[in-house]
């Protein structure tokens, strides 16, 4: 699962239009202006990160998927650790809350 939802991110990010967004303070920034669909949260991302973001996203009804670990999400992504990347395309949200699902 962790494989899929990260090539999924990946094509997002290629696709451009910001459709994906990486990091935390961009992932709250969008939350904050209802950009987002779902937020994908690294597995070991920080008690700090974990409280900023997943607070938010679960005020504006917004789903979160728990992720790979932050090396793995980065690396995924051709990025150093990432411990939170925000989703604004309706599709591909669907497709990484449907892939955590299952």
């Amino acid at each position: 699962m962790s494989e899929r939802v990260v090539r999924l991110l990946g094509l997002g990010l290629r696709g451009g239009g910001g459709r994906v967004v990486v990091g935390v303070g961009g992932v709250r920034a969008q939350l904050q202006r209802g950009g987002l669909r779902c937020v994908v949260r690294a597995r070991d991302a920080s008690a700090r990160t974990v409280e900023k973001v997943e607070r938010l996203a679960r005020a504006r009804g917004v789903p979160i998927v728990r992720g790979p670990g932050a090396f793995e999400l980065g690396h995924g992504l051709g990025r150093p650790p990432v411990q939170a990347v925000g989703v604004a395309d309706a599709a591909l949200a669907r497709g990484l809350v449907g892939s955590s699902e299952e």
